[in-house]
């Protein structure tokens, strides 16, 4: 008998049956804990589609006209949105939850187990590490002055696991089941990016030994 090496022909209308399923218990999901949720556009190709003729945003963005009016925790609703399109699922911030999202070299070193935050913590495949903390906390001076680290409160939004972003999909590195669906302190969790920073701009040492040997060579 002959093996092959190539993967079946899988329908793309039952590839996107089986998104729409993944993207709606999601969603139904994460309503069932009190957080809001709205529809972004899906991605076709290299680009989201909102449904919206002619809309010209091309990157991850929501499906609805008002998304502080639209995002719900209704399951009716909910299943209208995912019946027929593989909607991303989007969660609205500044009620339920706040968001702190940075680089992958701050983001890292704080979801590491030893760092002691026990929170949801999403990554994006693009290297976007995003914590969800308990609402309200202004971001302090050390992260706010850092472009690359951006503080979702009243009016933003993340997309959630399993949205899918053209580099991939959105992934929980701690999934808010494994936190009890309970949000941390967000002062403990500034204060251990804050030192993620701290870390990440100081020159790295090289031991005596190996900067011999690069002298060496």
């Amino acid at each position: 008998m002959q093996w092959s090496s190539r993967q079946p022909f899988v329908p793309p209308s039952f590839v996107d049956r089986l998104d729409r399923i993944r993207l709606r218990r999601a969603a139904q999901a994460y309503a069932a804990h009190g957080w809001a949720v709205a529809p972004g556009a899906y991605l076709t190709g290299a680009r989201f589609d909102c449904g919206r003729p002619g809309c010209p945003i091309t990157g991850c963005h929501p499906a609805v006209d008002s998304l502080a009016e639209s995002a719900t925790t209704d399951p009716a609703r909910l299943a209208g949105w995912w019946r027929h399109r593989p909607h991303n699922v989007l969660l609205t911030t500044g009620d339920a939850f706040d968001v702190l999202e940075v680089p992958a070299v701050l983001g890292r070193p704080a979801a590491d187990r030893d760092a002691g935050l026990a929170g949801p913590v999403a990554v994006t495949a693009a290297g976007r590490w995003m914590f969800l903390v308990r609402p309200g906390c202004p971001l302090r001076a050390e992260l706010d002055l850092r472009l690359d680290v951006v503080h979702h409160a009243q009016g933003s939004w993340i997309p959630a696991p399993p949205s899918r972003m053209v580099e991939g999909p959105v992934r929980w590195v701690i999934t808010p089941g494994q936190a009890n669906w309970t949000l941390p302190d967000p002062e403990q969790v500034q204060e251990t990016l804050t030192r993620s920073a701290s870390r990440a701009a100081r020159p790295a040492v090289v031991p005596r030994q190996l900067s011999t040997m690069r002298r060496a060579a």
